[in-house]
């Protein structure tokens, strides 16, 4: 008797009208997972280039990306975040107020994806490098005996190779960039987290509240899950795979 007015209420606060919550929490849940797609691009875009950089790069280059993949593993990423929001944007303001700009205001979002961007770049870097050390080297050497140009090579050769490798440690970024957007809440940007803490505390039903916002982020992983590895089984197309004993 008591469970039917206890689910009503529970679906009255989800309702997608007001006074439910489900419109405001399906709209903090596309700007997660808007700033995660955008964070897991930029990452991916510095992976590639700091991959390439430690493998093939000067030693200065090396160095410098070394420093930064060690600082961005080793520090937190909640102290990232707070030092890339806020020291960083002070220390804008300040240079431009001291060229005879104005302040500027930073956009939230695009913030967010900048600050997760640089996290998951160190990462991806790694992953990347590794992958790329996965291809046999012979296959290198006989392309470019073949006067193959660096771009094709790594088009034609590298790239193809490396994906099967590649994809298991990418899938686990993606998955860690949907969960470390529930960090911004700490910066007051509207994302999931926030907006469920303030339902939570605006209805007093805590338990619902982030048991849906748990729901939300475990769906996200599914189907995430299921994705990557459609695309791992794609890569992997025509390669033998080793047989069970």
């Amino acid at each position: 008797m008591i469970a039917a007015p206890l689910l009503a209420s529970t679906l009255d606060l989800l309702a997608w009208a007001p006074p439910g919550w489900g419109a405001t929490l399906m709209v903090a849940l596309g700007k997660s997972i808007l700033i995660a797609i955008g964070a897991f691009a930029l990452g991916l875009l510095i992976g590639i280039c700091g991959a390439y950089g430690k493998l093939y790069g000067s030693p200065v280059t090396r160095d410098l990306l070394g420093i930064y993949t060690t600082i961005v593993r080793a520090v937190p990423e909640l102290i990232l975040i707070l030092i890339l929001y806020f020291a960083v944007t002070s220390s804008l303001n300040n240079l431009l107020l001291a060229w005879g700009f104005e302040r500027i205001q930073i956009s939230g979002f695009f913030a967010g994806i900048a600050v997760l961007g640089i996290v998951q770049g160190a990462y991806a870097t790694e992953v990347l490098r590794g992958a790329i050390l996965s291809v046999p080297s012979g296959q290198v050497e006989a392309a470019r005996a073949m006067g193959m140009p660096p771009l094709m090579l790594a088009w034609r050769v590298t790239f193809p190779q490396m994906l099967a490798a590649a994809i298991p440690g990418l899938a686990n970024l993606w998955l860690i960039a949907t969960k470390d957007t529930a960090l911004l809440a700490v910066v007051g940007y509207a994302e999931l987290t926030l907006v469920t803490r303030q339902a939570a505390s605006t209805t007093k039903a805590f338990f619902t509240f982030f048991m849906a916002a748990g729901v939300l982020y475990l769906a996200i992983s599914i189907i995430s899950s299921l994705l990557f590895a459609r695309a791992e089984a794609w890569a992997r197309r025509g390669q033998t795979r080793p047989r069970s004993s």
